[in-house]
C-alpha cells in the first residue's frame, strides 16, 4: 500500500488539504474497515488502488458524450488494475495476487469475484457517505429522476450485505438526499 499511496500522493487536485485520491484511497480503506474488517489482502489492495492516478486519465481526453463516458470509465479500470499490478510487482508480490487484485481493479467479475463485489461496496459506501452530496451539489440541473436513477443504480450494484450496511447506520446517509435515497430504494423491492 505503500507504493499506492505514494503514487496517490502526487494528485496536485486537492481535497481538504490532502491530495485528491490519497484521502479517496484513505476512505475505501476507512470504510472497508468498517463494512469488512476480516477482509482479505487482495480486497484491501483492491480497494485502496481503485483510484489510482485517476487526474492521469481526465474525462475530457474522451468525447463528452454518454459513449464517451462509458469509453472513459472502461479504460480507467484497465489503467488502475496495470498501475497497481506494476507496483505491486515492484513490491514483490507474486503473480497470482497481482492478478487477483488487478480482476477485482478493474471491475472484473462484479457479482461473481467476492474481492470485486466487495470493493464495489465499498466503492459505493464511499459515494454515499462523501461524495454523494457534493456530487449533487456540482449538479443543480438534474431533477429528481435522474437522482433517483442515479441512486438506483448505485443500489444495484451493491450485495445484500453492502445495502444493509448502508442502512444500519454505520455510515452517514446525506440528510438532505435522504428522501430520494427513501424514495429510489423503497420501488426496488
Amino acid at each position: 500500500m505503500t507504493l499506492f499511496d505514494a503514487a496517490n500522493a502526487a494528485d496536485p487536485n486537492q481535497d481538504e488539504g490532502q491530495p485528491k485520491e490519497l484521502l479517496y484511497a484513505q476512505r475505501m480503506t476507512e470504510m472497508l474497515r468498517r463494512f469488512a474488517p476480516d477482509a482479505p489482502e487482495a480486497a484491501q489492495l483492491a480497494v485502496r488502488a481503485q483510484h489510482i492516478q485517476r487526474w492521469t486519465v481526465p474525462r475530457n481526453t474522451y468525447p463528452m458524450t454518454k459513449e464517451g463516458y462509458f469509453a472513459w470509465r472502461t479504460g480507467l479500470y484497465k489503467y488502475h488494475a496495470d498501475t497497481a499490478g506494476e507496483l505491486m510487482r515492484q513490491a514483490g508480490y507474486d503473480d497470482a495476487m497481482i492478478e487477483q487484485v488487478k480482476k477485482a481493479v478493474g471491475k472484473r467479475a462484479l457479482k461473481v469475484n467476492p474481492d470485486t463485489q466487495l470493493m464495489e461496496d465499498v466503492a459505493d459506501l464511499v459515494f454515499i457517505e462523501y461524495y454523494m452530496l457534493p456530487f449533487a451539489g456540482a449538479k443543480p440541473d438534474y431533477d429528481e429522476e435522474k437522482w433517483l436513477e442515479i441512486i438506483r443504480k448505485t443500489w444495484k450494484k451493491m450485495s445484500d450485505a453492502g445495502r444493509a450496511f448502508a442502512l444500519s447506520g454505520k455510515i452517514k446517509l446525506p440528510e438532505p438526499l435522504l428522501p430520494l435515497i427513501t424514495k429510489a430504494i423503497s420501488s426496488l423491492g
